[in-house]
């Protein structure tokens, strides 16, 4: 499975692997939502893989997680608004591994435990450290990492991904709500680890998606595109349509 999950690293290549399915939804009822995901989260990956290696981690970053959530995301039809995202994508991954039939996950996090082992071993991407920070509390913060061990015998793949992610949205979230310098010197190794992360994540995810998902009811998306509402006059982008 790992020579799988090597070619299809690209955009390109997850693009051209859904197209079969993209066409046949498409066939059976217009625009639909898992290919309007897939389409989303891929946009955004594309635009990172676009940029110079090593050029802007933090712009990566904050694009490969509107990537993941635009996979993740769900909208709550009472409050009228997206529902909280650790609670999406908590669901999403859960749901990702039960249809994980080529163990594409567990192969990605086995390939890249080294990797996985120094986000959990990096106290500034732990929520626990940055409620009360100290050289105590950073010492207790890396604990994962040594848990992370038993995790991996034990075929723990929710726990391993939902401490990943965790720690990711740590990151995302000082980008996010301006608690981070852009291009600041302070959080370099913490910000490549958690880009890296996820572009070895990403495409594992989408691989499911294809080989897995592509029949899968994923939930009611944020913000649909105008067109492919009920009733609606738009072009599928949210546009009205032009007079012809």
């Amino acid at each position: 499975m790992s020579d799988d999950i090597a070619t299809i690293q690209t955009v390109r290549n997850l693009r051209h692997r859904w197209k079969p399915h993209k066409e046949r939804l498409h066939a059976a009822g217009g625009d639909q939502p898992t290919s309007i995901r897939f389409h989303r989260a891929c946009s955004w990956m594309a635009r990172v893989e676009a940029m110079p290696e090593d050029h802007d981690h933090d712009l990566s970053l904050v694009s490969l997680w509107i990537a993941f959530n635009s996979l993740y995301g769900q909208w709550d039809a009472c409050k009228r608004e997206p529902r909280p995202d650790r609670e999406c994508w908590r669901a999403f991954v859960d749901r990702i591994l039960r249809l994980d039939s080529g163990d594409q996950i567990p192969c990605m996090l086995q390939e890249h435990k080294r990797l996985v082992i120094s986000l959990f071993e990096d106290e500034y991407l732990s929520g626990w450290f940055w409620q009360e920070p100290s050289r105590e509390r950073g010492k207790k913060a890396r604990r994962p990492a040594h848990d992370a061990q038993t995790w991996y015998i034990e075929k723990r793949w929710t726990m391993i991904l939902d401490e990943i992610l965790a720690r990711v949205y740590l990151m995302r979230c000082q980008l996010v709500h301006g608690a981070a310098t852009y291009g600041g010197k302070l959080n370099r190794t913490s910000l490549k680890r958690c880009v890296v992360m996820m572009q070895r994540l990403l495409p594992a995810l989408l691989g499911v998606w294809i080989e897995d998902g592509a029949d899968e009811d994923w939930g009611p998306m944020c913000y649909p595109p105008m067109g492919t509402l009920p009733g609606s006059t738009g072009d599928g982008d949210g546009r009205p349509r032009s007079p012809r």
